[in-house]
Parts: structure tokens; C-alpha cells; sequence
């Protein structure tokens, strides 16, 4: 066989074991399937089903069909919103032209936001803790953090009632909690549906 063959044959074997590792296995396309269907059932249950689905179904192969699973990506995407939140309106109270009630009320709202997370964090490890004997007090317990992560929120967006603001740096900072407390309705939804 020639070099030009021995190159051609080599191209060949290689093309075709390419095209069978892609395809050799079948089983991960049906579960990825599955569990594609798994969280879309899962998400209907929540207020916001179509975010639901956007934000868990790249994690479909992590997640299998254990709703366990699902509740913890729900609440990592929640912590990971909030976290972003906080640093957006952080950006914000840096910004030029901050009066002082606007200071006031982003400073508080700072705060509100990284209490939120902490509960979300402490929602995933009581999460952590479910298959301990005291499974029922743990799931309270997580139900309790992510609804104390709501109210945080919904608290941040309070403070700026009844105070002179600047419209856009409200809008902003509403538009960022708002998109949160989407995260972490979703995340408590499916919590609540686990047993």
C-alpha cells in the first residue's frame, strides 16, 4: 500500500470510528429525553413554568428524573441569580448622581439581597440533610429558608416606597429582585411538590 492508501485508509478508519463513538450511545439521547420530559412535568408546577424549564433543562443529564436533583439546580440557579442581583445593584449605589434616600434605601436593599442568599444557601443544606431520620424537620426547614429568601427580596424592592428616587435606578434594581424572586418562587415550588 502507497502513502497516498496508507493516509486515505487511516482518514477512513478514523472518520468511521468517529461516527460510531458519536452514536454508541443510544441510551444517554433516550435518558437525556427523559429527563428533558421529567423536568418539564416538574416545572409545571410552578408559577413560572417556561423560566423553570429555560434554566433546568440544560442540566437534564445531571438531573436524571430525581426530583432531589431538580430541587437543588432550581436552588443553585436562585443563589446564582440573587448573587448577580446583588452585585447589579451594588453597581448601582456607585453610581454618580445617588441622592441620599436612594443611598439609604440601596443599602438596605444590599443587605436584604445577601440575607436572601444565605437563606437559599441554608435552604441547600437542609436539603443536604433529607435522607437523615429527621427528614420532615429538615423539609420544613428548607420550605421555611427559601419563603424567608422571598420575603427578603420583596423587602429590598420595599424599601424604595415612599422615598424620592430616580425612576430608572428603581426600575433597574426591581427589574434584577424581581427576576430573583422568580428563581426562588420556582426553586420553593418544587421543594414544596417533593414528597
Amino acid at each position: 500500500m502507497g502513502f497516498k492508501a496508507t493516509k486515505h485508509f487511516v482518514t477512513v478508519v478514523l472518520t468511521l470510528f468517529a461516527l460510531i463513538s458519536h452514536n454508541i450511545n443510544p441510551t444517554s439521547a433516550a435518558s437525556k429525553s427523559a429527563s428533558t420530559n421529567f423536568i418539564k412535568k416538574s416545572c409545571s408546577t410552578t408559577t413560572y413554568s417556561s423560566l423553570c424549564i429555560k434554566t433546568l433543562a440544560p442540566y437534564a443529564l445531571s438531573v436524571g428524573t430525581s426530583p432531589l436533583k431538580l430541587c437543588n439546580a432550581a436552588l443553585k440557579a436562585a443563589v446564582q441569580a440573587t448573587t448577580n442581583c446583588s452585585a447589579t445593584v451594588t453597581k448601582v449605589s456607585k453610581q454618580k448622581g445617588i441622592g441620599r434616600p436612594e443611598a439609604l434605601a440601596i443599602k438596605d436593599c444590599i443587605g436584604d439581597l445577601k440575607d436572601a442568599v444565605n437563606e437559599l444557601k441554608q435552604t441547600l443544606t437542609a436539603m443536604g440533610h433529607l435522607r437523615d431520620a429527621d427528614k420532615d424537620f429538615q423539609w420544613a426547614n428548607a420550605k421555611t429558608y427559601a419563603s424567608a429568601a422571598i420575603t427578603d427580596a420583596e423587602t429590598c424592592v420595599d424599601g424604595f416606597l415612599g422615598r424620592k428616587v430616580n425612576p430608572a435606578v428603581k426600575k433597574k434594581i426591581k427589574s434584577c429582585v424581581w427576576g430573583s424572586e422568580k428563581h426562588i418562587s420556582n426553586a420553593l415550588a418544587l421543594i414544596n411538590h417533593l414528597y
